[in-house]
């Protein structure tokens, strides 16, 4: 009698493992799938572009948006530069703050950026604003774009 009272509850504690294990098991998402690499932003500790992406194809005129902190802006605007593929500069904008830059927040920008007479792999560079010059104020984010 005790053996069978000891299997029914073996059996019965299997079953209880296996239900819990299926119910705390993650369920694949019904919806679309959805490539990473599509929805992926640039983002730092300082600075967030939502456009372009990385590894964008963009055309010799482009728009860049997003979002930096405060302490890149000097009244209200920070460079954005475009290197070719050997190191050269080819284009150039300026990011503005759309709100009060005046704080250490993320404050949203805009910048209109224009290339001159290059096509192919570039990196867009976004240069903090260093009026004083000091080595240790500078700094800059950049990532890889593709000129049209």
């Amino acid at each position: 009698m005790n053996l069978r009272i000891t299997i029914a509850l073996v059996v019965l504690l299997v079953v209880v493992i296996l239900g819990a294990v299926l119910i705390a098991a993650p369920m694949p998402a019904n919806g679309p799938k959805v490539d990473p690499q599509e929805d992926t932003q640039f983002v730092s500790e300082n600075v967030k572009v939502s456009s372009p992406r990385p590894n964008a194809v963009v055309l010799k005129t482009f728009t860049v948006i997003g979002e930096a902190r405060g302490t890149w802006y000097f009244e209200a605007s920070f460079p954005i530069f475009v290197i070719d593929a050997n190191g050269a500069k080819v284009g150039q904008g300026i990011a503005q703050a759309v709100e009060n830059w005046m704080t250490e927040d993320f404050v949203p920008f805009t910048a209109q950026v224009t290339v001159e007479n290059y096509s192919g792999p570039a990196t867009l560079v976004l240069l903090k604003d260093n009026p004083s010059g000091l080595p240790e104020n500078d700094d800059s984010v950049s990532f890889s774009i593709v000129i049209q």
